[in-house]
């Protein structure tokens, strides 16, 4: 039985946030990654499972070495999903703010 992975549970781990920062900028292999961690490798590696589970992450495998790369489609996926929220939560912080410029306090 294959498990699914849910994308926002993956994401809504800072340290599965922070390796998405660090692979976004370039492909990585475990071992690097874990080096930019206080925790053990062990610990990074199942954060590095859960991310490739949810297909955030990639792997390609260069000898011996297998490097960790971000998925484009599947970060836009998400960006697409999360954009109409974060459009109406921008509109309310506008029209708030527009209400409190005009806000006089009572003497």
């Amino acid at each position: 039985m294959e498990i699914r992975r849910d994308v926002f549970q993956a994401i809504a781990d800072p340290t599965r946030r922070a390796i998405l920062n660090l692979v976004a900028i370039q492909a990585m292999t475990p071992g690097t990654i874990a080096d930019n961690f206080d925790s053990s490798r062990q610990t990074i590696s199942k954060h590095i499972k859960i991310l490739t589970e949810c297909e955030l992450l990639d792997q390609q495998q260069n000898g011996r070495e297998i490097y960790y790369y971000i998925n484009p489609k599947k970060i836009k996926e998400v960006a697409d999903f999360i954009e109409p929220f974060r459009q109406m939560w921008e509109e309310r912080f506008n029209k708030l703010e527009s209400i409190m410029k005009n806000y006089k306090p009572k003497k």
